[in-house]
């Protein structure tokens, strides 16, 4: 069993920056090891990056590379998310997952799921 707490978020105007962190009881292990998503009102739940704790892969959903960075604090067992440039349309909940199964892009290929932080970015 994996326990994911997730902080950082908070109400940031467009274009500001906010850091995700979320804290895993231990270091779990899978196809991708760490990853986020989001999950906006009225919304499914999305794939939003992945990385593994050697850091060697790394993937970015379309609508936030090149804004956003996944990266882990493996002697804390922590992986953070970098949002930058931040638009209204990032507002969402956003969800740490641990252990996944496949190409990681899936819900339901994670196994392990924090309990949230939201976001909010004003326009």
């Amino acid at each position: 069993q994996v326990q994911l707490v997730e902080s950082g978020g908070g109400l940031v105007q467009a274009g500001g920056s906010l850091r995700l962190s979320c804290a895993a009881s231990r270091r779990p292990f899978g196809s991708y090891d760490m990853g986020w998503f989001r999950q906006a009102p009225g919304e499914e739940r999305e794939f939003v990056a992945a990385t593994s704790w050697s850091g060697g892969d790394t993937i970015y959903a379309d609508s936030v590379k090149g804004r956003f960075t996944i990266s882990t604090d493996n002697a804390k067992n922590t992986v953070f998310l970098q949002m930058n440039s931040l638009k209204p349309e990032d507002t969402a909940i956003y969800y740490c997952a641990a252990v996944s199964v496949g190409t990681g892009l899936q819900v339901a290929s994670w196994r392990y799921w924090g309990q949230g932080t939201q976001v909010t970015v004003s326009s």
